[in-house]
Parts: structure tokens; sequence; C-alpha cells
């Protein structure tokens, strides 16, 4: 087995997944679906989920709560993902992905969750301090729950002051991360449309994304940023560099974790001593790999390989 650097993921909103699929959706009527196919869900839980795919270790802190939360712990436990439950306050959440045959629509319903207290964010401040490895890679990605404060993140990063901090967010919670930089963290990653509303403009070449890129990493943002352009692929920009990777050319089945299977695969790579350019393609075939599977499924490490060289990674 490959030798890596320990590598952490954090769930704190995690949700039990269901997707079903059904002839077409009409409102006031009742919709008869498909048995509904049940997958552990949440950002760095399906980072960890993806990382165990890809023949990489990591340790997944997460959340749980409820009946819904003890089904969610023998989902993971039977993908053998190694974890560390967090108790949450309340009844873990569900989301329900529905794709309708005729059109080949898909719709996400995603539920907030618990709402968190002070309690509950002490807990886990003292969990991490004690789990997170000096020189290791700590992922912070997906939802923060209800109840906690915008600077979260932050907060969860000083907690573990020698790791290396990956954080893939959304909402206000990337606004605040950018407005208010938090010291020292290595990776931030976003999407092309969470880049556009940041920027105050469209980001309509690979260049001005990675000008943009490059303008967060020289604020001291990040010491490397990372905007995905969809079909188009990747860019990273660090303070010296920017580079591009091309996106495998797939048909989509679904776009549900293809972000978070370009994370698991970027930090596998940066975990194992890889360059900028190998992870950049890695993660790229990743996501690729993630749209042709169904529903709440991630990336499968044959179809990863294959696509692999087809993400040429070239300077911007």
């Amino acid at each position: 087995m490959t030798s890596q650097h320990p590598i952490l993921t954090l769930t704190l909103n995690p949700a039990l997944d269901m997707a079903s699929d059904v002839a077409e959706i009409v409102p006031g009527q009742k919709l008869r679906c498909s048995d509904p196919l049940l997958d552990p869900g949440g950002g760095g839980l399906n980072v960890s989920r993806a990382i165990k795919a890809l023949g990489g270790d990591s340790l997944a802190l997460v959340a749980i709560g409820g009946l819904t939360g003890d089904r969610l712990a023998g989902l993971i436990r039977a993908e053998g993902v190694t974890f560390l439950s967090i108790l949450g306050p309340g009844e873990t959440r569900q989301s329900l992905t529905v794709n309708e045959v005729s059109t080949g629509k898909q719709f996400r319903f995603m539920l907030p969750g618990p709402v968190w207290g002070e309690a509950e964010r002490a807990r886990v401040f003292t969990l991490l301090s004690a789990t997170a490895r000096p020189g290791g890679i700590s992922v912070i990605s997906g939802s923060q729950p209800p109840g906690v404060p915008l600077d979260f993140p932050a907060q969860l990063a000083a907690s573990m002051p020698e790791s290396r901090v990956v954080l893939d967010t959304s909402g206000a919670a990337l606004a605040q991360a950018v407005r208010h930089p938090i010291p020292g963290l290595e990776v931030l990653r976003m999407d092309g449309e969470e880049g556009e509303g940041l920027a105050g403009k469209p980001l309509e070449s690979r260049e001005a994304t990675a000008e943009f890129a490059q303008s967060l990493v020289r604020a001291g943002v990040a010491r490397q940023v990372i905007i995905a352009r969809g079909a188009d692929g990747n860019v990273l920009a660090d303070k010296d560099h920017r580079i591009f990777a091309h996106a495998a050319k797939v048909k989509v089945k679904s776009t549900v974790g293809a972000g978070d299977s370009f994370v698991a695969a970027f930090v596998l790579a940066m975990a194992r001593g890889q360059s900028n350019d190998e992870a950049l393609a890695f993660g790229s075939a990743a996501a690729a790999a993630a749209v042709t599977t169904d529903a709440t499924q991630l990336c499968r490490p044959e179809d990863v390989m294959r696509l692999l060289p087809e993400c040429k990674v070239s300077a911007v």
C-alpha cells in the first residue's frame, strides 16, 4: 500500500441519502417511486467514502443522532470507512434525490438538520484537538449545521493548528472565509458559480478564473485556491503558479458527489506527496467518474484510472 499522511474528515451535518426514480413529477398526485437506494451522505463523509474506494485511508468524524443516525452509522460500517461518532443535538437529517424518468431531470430535497448549541460545538473542538495529527490533512466539507456562527470553519481550523486544513463549503460560510481569511488555510475549493458570486462578475474563461483564484491567494485567503469550471475542468492557483486540468468527456448521469469525489482524490494525492499537477488531474478524473454513476454513488476507482489520461494539466 502506498504510504500517506493522515487524513481527517469532519461531517457535522450528515444525512441519510435516499435516491429514487419516478415516471413523472405531477403536483397534487401520489407519485409511485422505485425502491430507494440508501447511502451515507454529507460532504466530509463522502470524501472519506471516496478515499476508501480509491485505496486510501482516512478517519471520519461524524455527528450522529437518533434512529436515523443509527441507520447512518450502520451504512458507514458496511462500507468499511473508519469513523468516530460525535453525539449530535438531535435526529440526523435525511435527504432525497428523485430522478424523473420521462425527462431525465433530477430533483434534490435537502432537510436542514438539527440546531447546534454551544455544548455541541465545545465537544467538537475537544475531539478535533485530540484527533488531528501534526502534518496531517483535515477536510472541512459540506454544509454547516444550523445554529453555528458564520466563522465556525475558522474556529474548527483553530482547534487543529498543526494540521493542513482543506475547506470546501458554500454560501455564507464561504463568503465569510473570503472576507475574513482563516489563518494558515491550506486549500479553499469552490465551484464556478460560487466563484462568480464572490468575484461579482462572470468568469468566462480559464484565464479569468485563474486570475481570480490567484487574487484570493495573494489576499491571504488560502495557500491554494481551486475553482471548478464544470464540464470544462478545474483551475488551481497558488502565489506563483496557475494550472488547469481538463475534464474528461463523459455522459452525465448525476452530478451528486462530483465535488466530494474531486476533494477525496485531490487530498489523497496531497497525502501521498504528489505534485499539484498530479493532484489536480487525479481530482478531475474522480469528479468526471462520479458524474457517470447513479444518484448518490461516488467515483469508482476503475473509472478514475480510465479517465485520468484525459485530464491533462497545463499552465494558465
